[in-house]
């Protein structure tokens, strides 16, 4: 937690604000927890003390700060939060003020000096773009709802309730009588137009109280009771003003562009940009929007890149929060899944990340016409089939390797060659931006460069062998595995692949290559081994296979992987199967698939295969991420499993083990 590369120190007499992940980062400070019961008193050069706003915790954060004649330096989650609500995730975005806070117009909040400073050219036109980001993006202070098309068949003006008792009530100049006064004047104000209320769902249901009645209201025809979990751009983006008290919808409101009438004084209100109920006080005076954006969203807060673990501009948490929206709500709302063992729990979770799992009872059979998510390729459908990706994991998956990418596929799945996949579907019917191709070059140089390849494990021993003119590389496949099954047609068996190979191939220098999970005795071994190593020439066990590409000439496979990373290398690839690589135009095909008619360009194959088909999940975030952040983090873990020692890697294999034996 503390920043020892920092000489700025704070104390904090809460060990929850200790412990909150990043924040002496995002202080760039060390954060130190001090009892207020026996404050050491002989502890200099600290800022001050630290507090949670004005809850109850700050209270002792108070007295602590008077005990040690330190100043209070009070925090609060920035308006731009994070994608789960508060109690699901830590902030991404923070505000520290050192003479207030920004919703209590009597402090001297740090906010209230930025608002009115004049902006140079260059501020001015980056709070414009950051507006039209902002609505672009359509992000807010939380972002975990999904998509919702807002329909209440006429015009509507959007009135905003808040819990009872929330303090920023009593601290924003206004109590509970101001509400009903908010929606007379809302109603008055716009007669011919609907008054949507958006109020917390648990008011509706009665858990919570909020300022306005159900009952009373429900036989107002001018009245809409919206108490839905609807993202609040979903419901600013078509209103045609915004009333409230003191809610930060207000002050997205004014970022949508909309009337905004306020009837308490939050920090956006008494600047000019507000119809206010209340006088504005008198060290307010008339800005721009412009001024209030770039003080309170941009100079006010400080904001941490989850996957960077840095702290970074706003601009960048807005575009990585908007794809995780985009992730969030590609699949429904509630799925039923399979039972998965326990250690594929919490990925699949992360995967799905905003789809609620309802796992199925041990034994349970699937449930019929019911879409549902199990794991590869079943009869059973429909189905979300859930697989290994391309770029899978610094290790073994069937060694439990925490992976890196799945593909989760809503059709069939890639390598079921027997009906289309969601993958197929891409290549066959979709297109390309020139900013895709362009990543998608981008990612195969990195993938040939970096060496990297689906498990990233093994070593560099096998040499060619000198005067040998061409070398073909077969690589062998678990015989039992369901690319085999249901992707190669005719060819079952890597003794049948290698038949057929010598025969095509009669000269050729031919390398067997046993599948990794073979090798390391986690899955069954061909039955005819020793006859398959008599019509090879080499056999190689332990290569890494990034490697060992670059010291062949070609790749004949049935529906390996290995064809596919052999394309991004510009080998030659013979296809005895029918692998989603293959009927592309791309590769030789001895059993061409009749569904496949497009010709694709590799990048087109790649921007497709990697960059659209899979998911990725970020180690350092805990969250969907895309291939590019996931091709960094195996960097740095080939750079870490290089340099442990081996008891730690030990250690590390023999918990992902234990792990196989239990069930959730």
């Amino acid at each position: 937690m503390e920043s020892p590369q920092s000489s700025v120190k704070y104390y904090t007499s809460s060990r929850v604000l200790k412990n909150t992940p990043h924040l002496a980062d995002m202080l760039n400070a060390r954060v130190m927890y001090q009892s207020p019961r026996r404050p050491h008193f002989t502890k200099k050069h600290a800022e001050g003390v630290l507090a949670w706003g004005y809850k109850a915790s700050s209270v002792k954060a108070e007295r602590l700060a008077q005990q040690m004649k330190l100043p209070v330096v009070r925090l609060e989650d920035a308006f731009l939060r994070s994608v789960k609500l508060g109690f699901e995730s830590s902030p991404l975005g923070i505000v520290l003020d050192r003479g207030g806070m920004y919703y209590d117009p009597t402090s001297p909040s740090d906010l209230f000096k930025l608002i009115p400073e004049s902006l140079n050219d260059q501020q001015t036109a980056r709070a414009e773009a950051l507006i039209i980001q902002w609505r672009h993006a359509r992000v807010s202070k939380y972002n975990h709802c999904r998509p919702l098309e807002i329909d209440y068949s006429a015009p509507y003006v959007l009135v905003v309730d808040q819990t009872f008792g929330d303090a920023s009530i009593t601290r924003g100049a206004a109590d509970p009588e101001r509400f009903k006064v908010m929606l007379q004047d809302a109603k008055a104000r716009y007669p011919n137009h609907k008054v949507v209320i958006k109020t917390h769902p648990d008011v509706i249901s009665g858990a919570k109280q909020g300022h306005f009645d159900p009952d009373s209201l429900k036989d107002d025809s001018q009245v809409v009771l919206e108490g839905r979990s609807i993202h609040p751009p979903d419901l600013l983006a078509s209103a045609e003003a915004v009333f409230c008290v003191t809610s930060q919808m207000g002050f997205e409101g004014l970022l949508w562009g909309k009337p905004v009438y306020t009837y308490g004084m939050p920090f956006y209100a008494g600047w000019g940009l507000t119809h206010d109920y209340l006088n504005s006080p008198d060290s307010r005076c008339a800005v721009s929007l412009v001024q209030l954006v770039h003080a309170a969203l941009i100079r006010y807060a400080r904001y941490w890149h989850p996957e960077r673990q840095q702290l970074c501009e706003i601009e960048s948490l807005i575009d990585w929060i908007a794809k995780q929206r985009e992730y969030r709500s590609a699949f429904p709302p509630q799925l039923t899944a399979e039972r998965f063992p326990r250690w594929k729990k919490p990925f699949i979770e992360q995967y799905l990340d905003g789809t609620e799992l309802v796992f199925l009872p041990r034994h349970a059979a699937p449930p019929k016409d019911t879409l549902y998510v199990g794991w590869g390729r079943k009869d059973h459908t429909p189905r979300i089939s859930v697989e290994d990706g391309f770029i899978r994991s610094v290790g073994l998956g069937a060694d439990l390797t925490a992976p890196k990418s799945w593909v989760i596929d809503d059709l069939g799945m890639y390598y079921d060659a027997t009906r289309p996949s969601r993958l197929e579907q891409i290549l066959e019917h979709e297109k390309f931006s020139e900013h895709e191709l362009a990543r998608a070059r981008t990612v195969q140089q990195r993938l040939v460069n970096e060496q990297v390849s689906k498990y990233n494990i093994g070593n560099d021993a096998w040499q060619r062998p000198e005067r040998v003119e061409h070398v073909i590389l077969v690589p062998g496949q678990v015989e039992s595995d369901a690319s085999i099954q249901f992707g190669s047609p005719h060819l079952k068996a890597n003794i049948e692949l290698l038949e057929a190979v010598r025969e095509r191939n009669p000269e050729a220098y031919l390398v067997y290559k046993p599948h990794p999970d073979v090798v390391a005795g986690l899955r069954k071994a061909d039955q005819a081994q020793q006859r398959l190593y008599a019509l090879c020439d080499a056999v190689i066990l332990n290569d890494n296979m990034a490697t060992l590409l670059g010291k062949v000439d070609e790749v004949h496979t049935m529906t390996s992987l290995t064809g596919f990373e052999a394309l991004l290398r510009g080998i030659p690839v013979t296809c005895y199967g029918q692998p989603f690589y293959s009927g592309w135009g791309l590769t030789t095909d001895i059993d061409p698939n009749a569904r496949r008619n497009q010709k694709r360009s590799l990048a087109e194959l790649v921007a497709a295969t990697l960059i659209r088909y899979p998911r990725y999940l970020s180690r350092k975030s805990g969250a969907l991420c895309e291939v590019e952040q996931a091709l960094d983090e195996i960097a740095e873990e080939r750079a870490w499993a290089s340099e442990a020692s081996a008891l730690t890697l030990w250690r590390t294999k023999l918990k992902r083990v234990l792990l196989r034996f239990k069930r959730f």
